[in-house]
This record gives C-alpha cells, structure tokens and sequence, in this order.
C-alpha cells in the first residue's frame, strides 16, 4: 500500500509485518524484527530517508526484538547512563551537547534502547555517535571534533553532526532519567515511582503508533519494562534555565549528582 493523496501518513501493524509511510519521504517495511525494505519517494535522497529510517523506524524495529524505546537523548557520565526526555523543544539534544562539550561520552540520540532480559540490571544499547542539533543551540556548544552535515530540507530545522569522538560504544547501566522543563534556575526534583511510571509510558517510543502497535502480548511487555525502569531507575524533573548561554548550569548541577550518587 501506498499513502493516500489526502494522508501524509500510513501507519499498518501485523503480526511479523509493520508498515510506516509517509509521503513526502518515502515507506518502509519491517519485516520479522530483521529486515527493513525501504521505497523512497520520487527525489528524495538517502539524506533526507535516513531521518524516519533512524528515527521511528529503528524504534519500531527495536520494539519488536523486545527492547524498551524511550524517545530521549542518553550520555555516559562516568560509566554510567544519564537519560534526557521531554517534549519537544525541551532540549534533549541541547542537553546531551553541553555534556558531550563538558567531556562526557554520547550514548544515543533521539532513540534510546533499554534492554531488560534482565528487570533488576536494565542496560542502554549504545547507538551511532550523531546527534541533532538546531541551528542555534549548534552555533553555541556544538560538539568539538564533530563533522557537520548539510541541511536535508528547508522543513526540517535540526543538523546533524557526526562525532569523531565523544562517543561510547559500551552498553552503561540507566542511572537516571531526567524529564526537562524550562525553570528560571537550575534544579532537580526527584519523582516518586507512582509519577515516573506515566512519564517513561509517554516519552516511550511505541506509543506515537497508537494501540495497534501493542498488540497481543506487546502490551503486557510494554507496562512491565516501564515499571521495571521506573522502579529501579531514579526518575527527576530537571529545569533548565532558558538561554543557551545557561546550559552549563544545568551540566554542572548533573555532574554533581551522579557523582554523589556514585
């Protein structure tokens, strides 16, 4: 099938078969949580096909291996996982720069994997060193070493830049998941299980596809991995003042949390 003229997106779930479209990029098939087959649109190129091929694509990939997808940015702090949600506009990304810039390692951007084959010890599955970043926030910490990449298309503010170091390939134990708000000053404010359950349940990756994506046995699997990381996992609100020229205040009050943490 094909996105209608009227849809600008197609989203269709079987058992073993999940096709997402959208209709000025192109469609892609995933087919037993192995194989993706991708149908670009008439000139789109690889550039502009690998922002939902990376993005919900991948996510919906992972999802189906049984792994818990948070749409959020992840950066180890000293051997261990620092992971940053919000909606958008938050700064996950702008966040996750300022720490890579303070010289801490990028795990993944805009998707993160957690793997919990084992509920007590849950890892994050390192992803590829690139991150997206607006064309401001780039302009004030863009990471240093990083190869920048042109603009994909006028509609799409976020570039990319692929990083020649500041990237760990190591699978870290999730020490914290911080969901960003904008505050007038830095600071952190630890929520108890019963608020961080809903959180990690929206800023989960699955849930932008609707219930036709959780279903038979994905639901059930779903709700378990969140109350496990919401459990054993501390979960806080972080304001971020506004202004870039403020994010350092933000990467200073982490790195002194994870440190006493450790």
């Amino acid at each position: 099938p094909k996105p209608s003229a009227e849809a600008a997106t197609v989203f269709r779930f079987e058992p073993g078969r999940q096709y997402l479209a959208w209709e000025a990029v192109g469609a892609f098939l995933i087919s037993d949580a192995r194989r993706i087959d991708v149908q670009p649109a008439p000139g789109v190129d690889d550039a502009l096909l690998a922002f939902p091929l990376l993005g919900p694509v991948l996510a919906l990939l992972l999802h189906q291996r049984g792994l818990l997808v948070l749409h959020a940015s992840a950066i180890a702090v000293t051997g261990r996982g620092a992971i940053f949600m919000g909606d958008k506009g938050a700064g996950k990304s702008t966040t996750a720069s300022a720490l890579i810039r303070a010289g801490h390692d990028l795990l993944t951007d805009d998707v993160v994997a957690l793997d919990l084959a084992d509920p007590n010890q849950p890892t994050i599955v390192p992803g590829f060193p690139q991150i997206k970043l607006a064309a401001d926030a780039a302009a004030a910490i863009s990471p240093g070493q990083a190869q920048v990449r042109p603009q994909v298309h006028p509609a799409i503010e976020k570039i990319q830049h692929r990083l020649r170091g500041a990237f760990s390939g190591n699978r870290v134990p999730p020490a914290r998941i911080y969901i960003l708000e904008r505050g007038e000053r830095a600071g952190i404010t630890p929520l108890p299980p019963i608020a961080a359950l809903p959180a990690i349940i929206k800023f989960s990756y699955v849930t932008r596809f609707g219930r036709a994506a959780l279903s038979g046995d994905f639901a059930a699997m779903h709700l378990r991995h969140c109350s496990a990381i919401a459990n054993h996992v501390g979960v806080c609100r972080l304001d971020v003042p506004t202004g870039i020229d403020r994010i350092g205040e933000a990467v200073a009050l982490i790195e002194r949390e994870l440190a006493g943490d450790a």
